[in-house]
């Protein structure tokens, strides 16, 4: 999605994630934030294997007090059926006007299917292959609910982590955002080269797929200098690919991967989350903004416009040749 003087838009978003955090303040707090950042919108994860808040119900808690974030809790397909799925999802975008996303993942511990005493753990390939089938019918059931109107956007927001082989061929297939978790901007681009290939094989246009890059940040190192060993760019850690720096090195890592056209955004997961959130919304945003990067204010109500992702047509309602 290009702007209007020919740029592409640049797509930030970030992690309000807080083990073991159970008030609901620190959540609004930080969606707060982030709105005020102009961000296009937040995850909350949910795991099976360890306590924590319901993000889907986190997020409907959140969803009255902000106007314009998105918000993408996590669901996983493997142990909740479709429908249960495509339900809450759908009742979030209700609850949001238009707000909702939907970060598909799988459940591949043992102890996670012992929780629900089904089966044993499967392999990703089995696992993801489920989560595109479910993926699948939860759009359908969007678009099949005559009784019920569709969501405001018609199909909430799809989001998948493409870096796994496995997923990968879900987010080309399914996703409106896929994330890719890499500390090289070369593996990046090739990444999201091969996710629009994918895509446009699958019939869909590829310009409906965001490809956003997904960095942990670790911005209490200064206001400037980046750490020692990260050469201005983060790295790779047991974790995943972690940044270290400050406010100023983060705009400019930002905007040159985004100059370059490596990826069409950044999802970003503060290491700390009050400071690194902080400093992302006001210390990296306004030079962004500065730069003419970054929007200063959001272009829509939806997730949707956020992304510049148009309203998918009811797939039922066209197949009868209604408008």
């Amino acid at each position: 999605m290009t702007t209007s003087h020919g740029r592409r838009r640049l797509h930030l978003a970030a992690a309000l994630d807080r083990p073991s955090v159970y008030d609901a303040g620190a959540y609004l707090a930080a969606a707060r934030l982030a709105e005020l950042g102009a961000l296009d919108f937040v995850t909350l994860d949910d795991c099976l294997a360890r306590p924590g808040p319901d993000a889907p119900s986190v997020l409907a808690r959140v969803a009255p007090v902000t106007r314009r974030v998105g918000l993408v809790p996590t669901l996983t397909t493997t142990h909740t059926e479709p429908f249960r799925v495509q339900a809450a999802v759908a009742t979030l975008d209700w609850v949001s006007r238009g707000r909702a996303g939907w970060r598909i993942v799988v459940s591949t511990t043992e102890g996670e299917a012992r929780l629900f005493g089904r089966r044993p753990a499967a392999s990703a390939d089995v696992l993801w292959r489920e989560a595109g089938e479910a993926a699948d019918v939860a759009a359908r059931l969007w678009d099949s609910r005559e009784t019920v109107p569709r969501p405001p956007q018609g199909h909430p927001v799809r989001v998948v982590d493409a870096s796994a082989g496995p997923a990968r061929a879900v987010a080309a297939r399914y996703a409106d955002v896929a994330l890719v978790r890499t500390a090289h901007p070369e593996r990046a681009a090739a990444a999201r080269a091969d996710l629009r290939a994918s895509a446009a094989a699958h019939g869909r246009d590829p310009d409906g797929l965001r490809v956003l890059a997904a960095l942990d940040v670790d911005l209490g190192a200064g206001e400037y200098g980046a750490h020692p060993g990260h050469g201005g760019g983060p790295r790779p850690t047991p974790r995943g690919p972690l940044y270290r720096g400050g406010p100023v090195d983060l705009a400019e890592l930002i905007a040159r991967w985004h100059r370059e056209g490596t990826v069409d955004g950044f999802h970003l997961t503060p290491v700390e989350p009050d400071r690194d959130l902080e400093r992302l919304v006001n210390g990296t945003v306004p030079l962004l903004q500065h730069r003419g990067l970054f929007r200063t204010f959001y272009p829509g109500s939806t997730l949707r416009d956020h992304l510049g992702l148009a309203r998918p047509a009811n797939r039922y309602a066209v197949a009868r040749g209604v408008s």
